[in-house]
């Protein structure tokens, strides 16, 4: 028995088309998108009157994919809570990229915060973080050539 490989992260979202576009944008693909519900997905999560869509969206390498999702209902009572990089738990997602300085002046225009500035990582990688739609925050490194 061992663990391959990670198959997806999954992302809560409110605001679906935002999100989608968002990664889009980013430069991932949609593999698929669907409604889902039903005692199959309720005795998975744990959660009763399920109803959720789900696009699950590729990297360009195909190696990982990104799964969003919007829970129709149940809903989340607490709405968006806004993390930082220290708060415990998973808080970001990184993505390897080239150009960084192209990619982060693209996510500006369209309102993307930027926590603080790109760095230089000893000469290996160009680093930043960013939130993206819902509070998500992701990393961006450019390994340096």
């Amino acid at each position: 028995m061992k663990i391959q490989r990670i198959d997806h992260v999954g992302i809560i979202v409110n605001d679906l088309p935002a999100a989608k576009a968002f990664f889009l944008d980013l430069g991932l693909k949609v593999l698929g998108e669907a409604e889902v519900k039903g005692e199959w997905v309720e005795r998975i999560i744990g959660l009763n009157d399920v109803r959720e869509t789900v696009v699950m969206l590729g990297m360009p390498d195909g190696q990982a994919t990104l799964e969003l999702v919007k829970f129709h209902t149940p809903s989340d009572e607490k709405d968006i809570q806004q993390t930082f990089a220290n708060t415990l738990g998973i808080q970001h997602i990184a993505f390897a990229v080239e150009d960084i300085e192209a990619i982060v002046a693209k996510l500006k225009k369209k309102g993307t915060e930027l926590f603080g500035e790109i760095q230089n990582y000893e000469n290996t990688y160009k680093l930043c973080y960013v939130r993206g739609p819902e509070g998500v925050i992701l990393e961006l490194a450019e390994k340096i050539k």
